[in-house]
C-alpha cells in the first residue's frame, strides 16, 4: 500500500514538472519585448513570400534588434506581401540601398526581418521603402526540389 502511495506521489511530480518545464519554454521561445524604443520611424519591404512571417517579428541589422515587425498585408494589384516595419528613430542612419530579407532563427526557429546595409549616402526616414528583398525561404519548396532533381538523375543512369 505504501509502495503505490510513493509510486503515484513520484508520478504526479514528475507530471507538475513536466508542466513547469514546458511553461518556462513557452515563455523563453515566444522572445521577451527586447524592443522598448520611445521614438520610431516606419519602413516597408514588399516580398513574394513571407513564409511564416508574424507581426511584433524582430526587424535585426548585424544580429541587434533594432525594431518589429508592425504590419503584414497583401497588395492585391502588385499580388504581394507589404511588411511594414517599425525602426528605432536612434538607427537613423541605415542606407537606402540596403536590402531586407526573411530569415529563420536557428533551424526551425521563428521567422525575422533581417537588413543588410548598403552604401549609400542617403538614409531610411519615416515612410521609406526598403527596394530590394530576398522572401523567405520554404523548406517545403526546397524538399520538393531536391525531390525532382534526383528524381530526374536515376533516370539518366
Amino acid at each position: 500500500m505504501k509502495k503505490t502511495r510513493t509510486v503515484e506521489l513520484g508520478a504526479g511530480l514528475f507530471a507538475l514538472l513536466g508542466i513547469g518545464a514546458l511553461f518556462f519554454l513557452t515563455t523563453q521561445a515566444t522572445g521577451g519585448d527586447d524592443f522598448a524604443a520611445k521614438e520610431v520611424y516606419t519602413v516597408q519591404a514588399r516580398f513574394d513570400n513571407v513564409g511564416s512571417l508574424k507581426p511584433r517579428a524582430p526587424v535585426s541589422m548585424s544580429g541587434v534588434t533594432i525594431g518589429r515587425v508592425t504590419k503584414i498585408e497583401f497588395d492585391p494589384d502588385v499580388l504581394n506581401a507589404v511588411v511594414t516595419m517599425s525602426i528605432d528613430k536612434r538607427y537613423d542612419r541605415i542606407p537606402d540601398d540596403s536590402d531586407a530579407s526573411i530569415l529563420t532563427a536557428g533551424l526551425l526557429g521563428s521567422q525575422y526581418v533581417g537588413l543588410q546595409a548598403g552604401g549609400s549616402d542617403f538614409y531610411l526616414e519615416d515612410g521609406s521603402e526598403v527596394l530590394f528583398t530576398q522572401s523567405a525561404v520554404v523548406l517545403e519548396n526546397l524538399i520538393g526540389k531536391f525531390l525532382v532533381g534526383n528524381s530526374g538523375k536515376d533516370d539518366d543512369e
